[in-house]
């Protein structure tokens, strides 16, 4: 639409353009009421989503539901609150990125950093992986995972960067949001090698940081911080040399079935 309203030849046409901006501003307003839906974490909501998501946001209630009586039981409740909290997070910066991939943005990194760090899911999934663990889970390790401690952002760095760095190509090919590599590139006019050469040295810092966190005395008690040591040891095994999570019949598949099929050979 941009474009096309500084187009000052025969072909521009002013009631096609105007059409053009209700027709997004109408769906902008769709997208938001879907995000306001899910951000209510209301099951009352679902009928106001579109088929496809109806699905997915069923799926999502059903998970928490299941643990919400034990957590209640048990007086832990106020961890389900912590990975709902999580959730909401998680999806309002994946409208985000969908909102630039429909707009072509290409943000600095730091914008982009911003919002994959959440998107890379990590900030969620060590907050679930917290809420069915026993006594050694206080309300403070879940109020320390909510500052985004050291430890945690160098996992999330881990998972976004060596990501991005094998499966970036695969990405854009089918249509996605910039990633780290093109807002590098872009902003710095640097190389894609020179991009994955600042990258490569920002994981090897983020693993010294999660060293660094585990030598004692520790923010949190030690197996709290293995939750998360072993989300940043997955990325290693996933992405280490190839995108091996798109590819998983390739890369993954004999790790998986030497791990929980095949027992090793006597």
């Amino acid at each position: 639409m941009c474009i096309f309203q500084e187009d000052a030849s025969q072909s521009h046409n002013e009631v096609l353009l105007a059409f053009a901006k209700l027709d997004f501003n109408i769906l902008q307003k769709m997208h938001q009421i879907e995000l306001s839906h899910i951000a209510k974490w209301d099951v009352s909501a679902m009928n106001q989503l579109p088929g496809y998501m109806k699905l997915c946001y069923r799926s999502l209630l059903d998970v928490y539901s299941e643990t919400e009586k034990d957590m209640a039981d048990q007086g832990r409740l106020y961890r389900l609150h912590f990975a709902k909290e999580a959730m909401k997070t998680l999806v309002r910066n994946y409208f985000y990125e969908a909102k630039w991939c429909h707009q072509n943005y290409v943000p600095s990194l730091d914008e982009y950093m911003t919002v994959a760090l959440v998107t890379s899911g990590y900030s969620m999934l060590a907050t679930t992986s917290f809420v069915g663990m026993g006594n050694i889970v206080t309300k403070q390790a879940f109020e320390w995972l909510f500052t985004n401690p050291k430890m945690l952002k160098a996992s999330s760095v881990i998972c976004r960067l060596m990501d991005e760095m094998v499966s970036h190509k695969f990405e854009q090919k089918r249509g996605h949001v910039a990633s780290s590599i093109e807002c590098f590139m872009i902003q710095h006019g640097a190389t894609e090698e020179e991009a994955r050469d600042e990258f490569q040295k920002q994981v090897i810092d983020a693993w010294k940081d999660i060293n660094e966190e585990c030598l004692r005395p520790t923010a949190v008690s030690m197996p709290l911080l293995d939750r998360i040591l072993n989300l940043s040891r997955v990325i290693d095994v996933m992405y280490k040399d190839e995108d091996g999570y798109t590819h998983a019949h390739v890369v993954l598949k004999d790790s998986v079935a030497s791990l929980l099929i095949n027992p090793v050979p006597l």
